[in-house]
């Protein structure tokens, strides 16, 4: 096969974001705080740094799965899953992904879990409703913390990496 330079350039990038992506996967597995995760990062990294879109939007929902191998399922995983192709979906319409991004990416994560964890164990009342969200606010923090704290880390090792390599830059 011949290859070209910009397909050695794709490749070397592809690899190094995907590795950055399993070491991500790999912190979900060892002891946490409850949602202090590196998916969502992994969502809008890869949704805003690779380029086969199929790719990004697949990817998180991928980690997430292997690593529920492990962790156990449960009944809202529907709609942690959506929230997973939503976020995704977000990255791979942002050229950069910072505060906002991220912060819009937690809130949308925070409203369709917590409606499933509503619609599926809360009386569906009004009163159930905001008992539900009000009980899910500590959740919440941690669900910011760890948004942001694998973001940037993601963001700022994979800038450095192409700063250092230039070959993965695109």
């Amino acid at each position: 096969m011949n290859y070209g330079k910009k397909d050695i350039r794709m490749n070397y990038r592809n690899i190094t974001i995907l590795s950055m992506i399993v070491l991500a996967v790999i912190t979900r597995l060892l002891p946490h705080p409850p949602n202090v995760a590196p998916i969502t990062a992994i969502a809008l990294f890869g949704g805003c740094n690779i380029k086969d879109k199929n790719l990004a939007l697949a990817l998180p929902l991928v980690c997430m799965f292997i690593t529920d191998l492990f962790l156990g399922f449960h009944i809202i995983m529907p709609f942690v899953y959506l929230s997973f192709m939503m976020i995704s979906y977000i990255g791979i319409n942002s050229k950069k992904i910072g505060n906002g991004t991220i912060l819009g990416s937690s809130l949308l994560f925070f409203l369709v879990t917590n409606l499933g964890v509503w619609y599926l164990g809360y009386p569906n009342t009004l009163a159930g409703l905001v008992s539900c969200y009000t009980l899910a606010l500590p959740f919440f923090v941690n669900t910011i913390i760890g948004d942001l704290f694998f973001s940037h880390s993601l963001s700022y090792s994979f800038s450095k990496l192409e700063e250092r390599y230039p070959v993965l830059s695109i």
